[in-house]
């Protein structure tokens, strides 16, 4: 058995974590591949991080392409195979004429969820402009929405699945930058990142619109490291590079932003 409770201790997101530990448990009971719903990134950055020294499972994350940001997680003993194939999800194309009614991510995920499917068997949303968007799902559920799911905000939809290689998956932008600060403030740090004025920064951080690691920040103030992961809601991902001290006792940052 896995030590329940040392897992869980410091964790943010303990009933998601504790349903896990469930079901690694029974992935090492039943030699089988287990497999979770969708999970969201501030609980998989738990996950990876209590689960890295436990030898006697594996788990591997995947949600259909490269930097999706919800994935299914994969669950076995260490001494079974495990791979993306493993990790069973769907793709379902939405097409409509959002032309003159312009639909939005929340605009889809609201007309799914209003068939009754629950969040957790939904993946990511890829908003297609004019012509609808396409979902990741579990494949339990692609049936159901191929009948239900018939119509986003006004507009008529036809939903039907897809094979992969339909997924319209654009490579992010990346541009890659150094900048050099006095500390390793939030505030500081993201202003030189997305080219924004440090009070307008402070301004977005306050408000909410600021995450680090997928968790809200709304203190200007907070000190990010190496490693981090900044995000500004409209405004892309920061990614916190390696970090230097210079003789004048300066932070040298290298820094990676993510349209």
């Amino acid at each position: 058995m896995l030590p329940r409770e040392e897992l869980l201790k410091r964790v943010e997101n303990r009933e998601e974590i504790a349903r896990i530990i469930d079901q690694a448990e029974q992935a090492i009971k039943t030699w089988e591949i287990v497999l979770t719903d969708f999970i969201a990134p501030p609980v998989m950055i738990e996950v990876r991080e209590i689960f890295k020294n436990l030898t006697e499972i594996d788990i591997l994350f995947w949600g259909g392409y490269p930097q999706a940001e919800r994935q299914r997680l994969g669950i076995s003993r260490s001494d079974i195979p495990l791979d993306k194939s493993h990790i069973e999800l769907a793709a379902l194309d939405i097409a409509g004429n959002f032309l003159f009614d312009t639909a939005t991510h929340r605009d889809f995920l609201g007309a799914i969820l209003g068939t009754g499917i629950i969040r957790e068997k939904i993946g990511d949303i890829i908003v297609l402009g004019e012509r609808g968007a396409q979902v990741i799902v579990v494949p339990e559920m692609v049936n159901f929405l191929e009948t239900s799911l018939t119509q986003v905000r006004s507009v008529p939809v036809k939903t039907r699945q897809i094979e992969w290689s339909e997924l319209k998956i654009r490579p992010p932008q990346k541009k890659e930058m150094t900048t050099v600060e006095a500390s390793m403030r939030l505030d500081a740090i993201a202003s030189a990142g997305f080219g924004m004025s440090r009070s307008k920064m402070a301004s977005a951080i306050t408000a909410g619109d600021v995450r680090v690691n997928w968790k809200e920040v709304t203190q200007a103030s907070y000190n990010v490291k190496a490693g981090d992961l900044v995000s500004v809601r409209g405004k892309g991902r920061l990614e916190i590079g390696d970090v230097s001290v210079t003789k004048k006792q300066r932070y040298r940052i290298n820094l990676v932003r993510y349209k």
